[in-house]
């Protein structure tokens, strides 16, 4: 699995002698498909059963049809399964018939023929999705020709060359929403500048990453961010790309005093209040702390939309949480500013997981850190697959002295895509109960 770029759980190897019943293993795969099918989509609730038919009839005599469509319904059945289907379960659902078939471990037929003999004597062959190949273009990127494939952002061409280009709103399993504006780049032609994480890459675009507008651009952004918000918890790459670009939050003078608890949330749009002049205004304020599983901390809130992404079309389909307000009042919020226990929040903690600055925040790591025992670097990380249902999505349990302080999934798995539900992100409880505490 490594070998190939796979990520665990996104495949299996079976290794089977001549003494196995293949069908007869095919049908118990497909039965526990079925079974723990949660029955939302048609592809899978019915596709499934479907499935499981197929496989029994090549058992049954007389035969209902041809090796040839048996094999192009297996086929579509897979084909809809894998593309149609809404999680992971579904679109994984028959390729394990498909693969036994392809390699032909199995009668394709009731006519008892193997799928190497229906091909050698005319018949329909197995379809293999493979992705459509696209078209290359090449642009210049500091006067280097980059090539990347069509509909390449520029950031992918800038990474491409190795050139290290700041971002904040960006994050490889949402689409981009290019609102923090860090990663901007110089094209010829254009009137300002753009956001390499959402412009698409053209043929014979010019690109320049350096220039004094570019660099002018990106110390401003990061000078705004950290007078206004509270960044200790950033990347260590934000401190970096700070002193980089030369980023002098202080000249704006000493911050405002913090804001009252809702202060902020009750902040209506077209209420303009003078300033002083003598302070910077941020967005301070107190943590909200209104459940177990954790806390909302938005003086740490850039606004990078990445948590409202997560919660909605991206990810959930929730939409517990939107932005209220404008300008500089503008904010994450419930709907009505409710708490989270009465919104519509599920608990996924897809928010936690994308949030870049730490205003979102597991209860457990919280209070590590206002004990001050928080300490990654006694900390291990072991990857393995959530226990409570078929889909397979993978885990990143961090731990430190024993006990599971926080959960997180890799974002290049193919079935999770660094997203979770709430018994994945929060479910861990019952490994912390030990036989010498209960």
């Amino acid at each position: 699995m490594r070998a190939i770029g796979a990520t665990l759980g996104s495949g299996v190897i079976l290794v089977l002698d001549d003494t196995v019943d293949v069908t007869g293993l095919l049908q118990r795969i497909a039965r526990f498909f079925r079974d723990e099918s949660c029955g939302q989509c048609v592809p899978c609730r019915v596709g499934t059963v479907r499935q499981e038919e197929l496989l029994a009839g090549w058992r049954a005599a007389p035969p209902l049809g041809s090796a040839e469509r048996e094999l192009a319904l297996l086929d579509d059945i897979a084909a809809v399964a894998r593309d149609a289907s809404i999680c992971g379960l579904g679109q994984t659902a028959v390729t394990a018939a498909v693969s036994a078939v392809r390699l032909g471990l199995i009668n394709a037929g009731r006519n008892g023929r193997s799928p190497d003999e229906h091909r050698r004597a005319g018949g329909a062959q197995m379809s293999i999705f493979l992705e459509a190949p696209r078209r290359l273009v090449d642009v210049s990127v500091d006067g280097q020709t980059v090539r990347v494939p069509e509909g390449a952002t520029l950031l992918d061409a800038c990474r491409e060359q190795g050139i290290d280009t700041p971002t904040l709103c960006y994050l490889e399993n949402l689409a981009p929403v290019n609102v923090c504006r860090v990663c901007v780049v110089e094209v010829e032609g254009s009137r300002a500048l753009v956001p390499a994480c959402s412009r698409k890459a053209e043929p014979g675009m010019t690109v320049r990453t350096d220039t004094d507008r570019v660099r002018t651009s990106r110390r401003m952004v990061l000078e705004f961010l950290a007078s206004t918000v509270d960044l200790e918890l950033a990347a260590p790459e934000v401190r970096r790309w700070m002193e980089d670009y030369g980023a002098d939050p202080g000249r704006y003078g000493p911050a405002a005093p913090a804001h009252e608890a809702g202060e902020r949330d009750a902040a209506r749009p077209g209420e303009h209040h003078e300033t002083g002049g003598t302070t910077a205004e941020t967005v301070a304020q107190p943590v909200k702390y209104d459940n177990d599983s954790y806390v909302r901390d938005y003086s740490r809130c850039i606004l990078c939309y990445k948590c409202v992404e997560a919660c909605g079309e991206e990810a959930q389909n929730t939409f517990a949480i939107g932005v209220a307000g404008r300008g500089f009042d503008a904010r994450i919020s419930t709907e009505f500013d409710v708490g989270l226990p009465d919104s519509a929040c599920v608990y996924c903690g897809n928010c936690i997981g994308v949030c870049p600055t730490g205003a979102l925040m597991f209860a457990s790591e919280y209070k590590l850190r206002q004990d001050g025992a928080w300490d990654e670097s006694k900390q291990t990380v072991t990857t393995t697959i959530c226990p409570y249902c078929g889909v397979g999505c993978n885990l990143e349990l961090h731990v430190q002295d024993n006990r599971i302080v926080k959960v997180t999934s890799p974002l290049d798995h193919d079935v999770s895509n660094g997203h979770l539900c709430v018994k994945g992100r929060f479910g861990f409880e019952f490994v912390q109960r030990r036989a010498d505490e209960s």
